[in-house]
Parts: C-alpha cells; sequence; structure tokens
C-alpha cells in the first residue's frame, strides 16, 4: 500500500531539523509516494519574535527552489509545496494576499494559539495548572477551532491536529462526545479534510490526533481524511503511516484522501 506524509517541517521552521534535500532523500529510502512540505507560513514579530515558529520571508524563495530540486533529484516521488498556517482569529495582524499564498498548492490550517497564547507551547504550559483550566481552554480552543474549520472563505485545504489541545495529557471535565460532533459539523460545513497526525503518540496524551471517538465523527460526517506525520526531523518522514491507516480503517474509513501537487485531491484505498 502507498505511504503518503503530507505534513512535515525542516530547518526553514527554528524548530525544525534537517534540510529539503534530507527529507527527500529520506523519503525515497521509506519508500513514500507522497509528501508534502507544509511549513509554517511566516508570522509576525508579535507571536513569533524570535523566529522560532515559523519561516521566515526571506526564506520562501530557499524553500521553493529546493523543493523543485527534490523533484529533479527523486522524480518516483510527488512532492507538494505546502504550507502551515495559523489561525489567530481577531488578532490576525498579516496582510496575506493571494500574491503571497499562491506558491502552496495544499494549506493547513492549525490553531495554536487562543487569544494570543502558544497554548501548546512547552514553556508556556504553566496555565493549564490553573483552577478550572482545562475546561476553559478546551471551550475556547474548541470554539476558534469550529469558526476556522467552518468558514468557507478561508483559504486553506486541511484542518491539522485537531485536537491539539490533549498535547500534554489534560482534558476537560466535560463530555467530549458533543464537542466532537461539533467539530465534524464545522470541518463538514467548511468542506475541509482533516488529517490523523501522528505526533501524537510522542506526545503527553500518547494517542494521535485526532482521538479515534473524533476520528469515528468525522467519517460519520463525510469528512475527507488524509495522513501526515508532522515530523520536524528526516528520521521521523515515515513514522507510523500504516498505524494510522488502520486508525482510519477502525473509525469507519475506506480510503485516505491525498493532495497533489497540482492542487487536486487523490484516494487511495486501505486494505
Amino acid at each position: 500500500m502507498e505511504l503518503v506524509n503530507t505534513h512535515c517541517h525542516c530547518v526553514y521552521s527554528g524548530h525544525g531539523a534537517g534540510s529539503v534535500a534530507e527529507y527527500a532523500d529520506a523519503a525515497a529510502a521509506a519508500g513514500l509516494s507522497t509528501l508534502a512540505f507544509t511549513e509554517h507560513f511566516p508570522l509576525s514579530r508579535v507571536f513569533d519574535p524570535d523566529a522560532y515558529l515559523s519561516m521566515t520571508e526571506e526564506n520562501v524563495g530557499r524553500y521553493l527552489a529546493e523543493i523543485e530540486a527534490a523533484r529533479t533529484a527523486h522524480p518516483q516521488i510527488e512532492f507538494i509545496v505546502g504550507t502551515e498556517m495559523d489561525y489567530l482569529g481577531d488578532l490576525e495582524d498579516r496582510a496575506i494576499d493571494e500574491a503571497a499564498l499562491a506558491p502552496f498548492r495544499f494549506r493547513l490550517l492549525s490553531v495554536h494559539f487562543i487569544d494570543g497564547w502558544a497554548f501548546d507551547d512547552p514553556a508556556q504550559r504553566d496555565r493549564w495548572e490553573e483552577p478550572g483550566a482545562p475546561d476553559a481552554i478546551w471551550r475556547r480552543y474548541g470554539e476558534l477551532w469550529c469558526t476556522a474549520a467552518s468558514d468557507a472563505s478561508l483559504p486553506y485545504d486541511a484542518m491539522s491536529h485537531p485536537d491539539l489541545a490533549k498535547k500534554f495529557g489534560y482534558y476537560p471535565s466535560f463530555a467530549l462526545a458533543p464537542f466532537y460532533e461539533a467539530m465534524a459539523e464545522a470541518a463538514r460545513a467548511g468542506g475541509r479534510m482533516v488529517e490523523v497526525n501522528t505526533s501524537g503518540g510522542y506526545y503527553a496524551c500518547a494517542e494521535m490526533f485526532p482521538a479515534p471517538a473524533l476520528l469515528s465523527a468525522f467519517c460519520r460526517a463525510g469528512v475527507p481524511c488524509t495522513v501526515g506525520c508532522d515530523s520536524h526531523d528526516p528520521a521521523n518522514v515515515a513514522r507510523d503511516i500504516e498505524r494510522a491507516y488502520r486508525l482510519m480503517y477502525e473509525a469507519g474509513y475506506r480510503s485516505v484522501t491525498v493532495p497533489t501537487a497540482t492542487g487536486d485531491r487523490r484516494s487511495i484505498t486501505i486494505e
């Protein structure tokens, strides 16, 4: 069965490792048929003062050129020029026009910030320990996620790591089933794709994103699903892809939706 990874980060994000070329070589060695490079779209200095969270504008041209070189070096692999964008809600301070987005044929959208706070940053996790914090954080995360997912006017294709709020292993006191149904309906309404993100198994939550019950809700709602490793090192370019396929199958999916280099989609059957 084909192995695809539609989410990875290299050295062009301050918290990533490995060059585009090293990723391409690792993908070839692992037998991947598709690899989407999804470097973090540039944030302003307000949100990323140390250029640690996102790619700088100065490196965008180099990033694009190196992906083209990877295609020449490994013609058997479909490399997709993508990006991961941050949903900032009312705090958005960038003027993002179509010209800036045009090079990116696959666009992930992530909720990493809650009202300006990077809730999944280990250096800022103390707020999770405050009394009643998990309930409040999960509720606000859900509001932002559903707003982003349901807005079909926003220029992106897929929602990444849908239940990222569980990263540190903090959960709300309320039942998550209605929460999951709301997320699934939001993704359906916005015509979005979601991903099974294999990186969750290596955080405190010890579970891929999304949780099996949330993935089942997406499946029932008819939301297409792809697979991304969220690799931040070439060594993890193919980590747990087949496990992700099994998780999708158990949730009711019978195919994986795969973006293409031209901006279209195709599917592969889960065997």
